[in-house]
């Protein structure tokens, strides 16, 4: 999981990284976002909201930490939704993702 937390920390400041579900909702919007995480202890109606959204737009979305985590690991305040803006950073977090999940089987 360290790795995947220092990508978007990588994301971070490299400015491809949305937070907030309103601005990761119009980055999909604009077609800005390849990849989509979420916290696990967001509520049940935003984690639902965005895994319609993820298939209504052909993203991969993971469930995975706690919003403080997340938050803190990129330096904001109680954020439960990002979204990777860059493929090539979305590609390295979904390959980083396969091997954690791989792992755990």
């Amino acid at each position: 999981m360290n790795k995947i937390f220092s990508m978007l920390g990588l994301c971070m400041k490299a400015g491809k990284l949305a937070y907030g579900s309103d601005m990761v909702e119009e980055k999909i919007k604009y077609k800005q976002v390849s990849l989509l995480i979420v916290a696990d202890d967001a509520s049940e109606n935003t984690k639902e909201k965005f895994r319609r959204i993820a298939s209504q737009n052909g993203l991969d979305i993971y469930f995975c930490s706690t919003i403080d985590e997340l938050s803190q690991k990129v330096g904001k305040n109680n954020k439960a939704v990002y979204g990777i803006m860059d493929k090539n950073f979305a590609e390295k977090i979904n390959i980083l993702f396969k091997e954690l999940k791989g792992a755990n089987s």
